[in-house]
């Protein structure tokens, strides 16, 4: 049975996705952004922000031990000592205040000649940035109209259609 075995396979082996994710993991982390094709991005997004997430669960332990044992846990994950260091140390700070949603994806389209991939940019979000807000209600650009009063509206509905003067004209008979 295939049960929990869902993830993006990126058709390589298993040891090969690893290494792959890992050096995207770093790269990430030194440079704040990286441009790749959309399967890696969405693959990537996970496995950076289980990492980032481990940083800032390492800085608020108070025990020594169990910092390193996170930041170990992480160099599993990443394998380059300057990126873990660098995110130990420096940039979990920009994600303090944000409880995941640490990265964001931009597509770029097809842009790759060769095998009409589509590309993407990914990058971390910014601390201070609020991200998209969802607008409630229509989506309509056009101004609401003003609610007729209260007053016009019953006067003209309780008007007997029967009770209207003819207008000129004989009266049929």
């Amino acid at each position: 049975m295939r049960h929990n075995k869902h993830r993006a396979s990126l058709g390589v082996t298993r040891e090969h996705r690893e290494s792959m994710l890992s050096n995207m993991a770093a790269s990430l982390i030194m440079h704040g952004r990286i441009q790749t094709t959309l399967t890696k991005a969405k693959a990537l997004r996970p496995f950076i922000e289980k990492v980032i997430t481990k940083a800032k669960k390492a800085a608020a332990k108070t025990d020594e031990k169990d910092r390193i044992h996170l930041r170990r846990l992480a160099l599993s994950d990443v394998r380059d000592e300057t990126a873990v260091t660098k995110l130990f140390n420096e940039s979990y700070k920009d994600f303090a205040n944000r409880n995941g949603g640490y990265t964001r994806i931009y597509k770029l389209g097809p842009q790759r000649i060769s095998d009409a991939a589509e590309l993407a940019l990914i990058e971390f979000v910014k601390a201070d940035d609020p991200g998209y807000k969802k607008s409630k209600g229509r989506k309509s650009t056009k101004p609401k109209r003003a609610p007729k009063p209260a007053a016009e509206a019953p006067a003209e509905a309780t008007a007997p259609a029967a009770e209207k003067p003819e207008t000129g004209g004989e009266a049929k008979s």
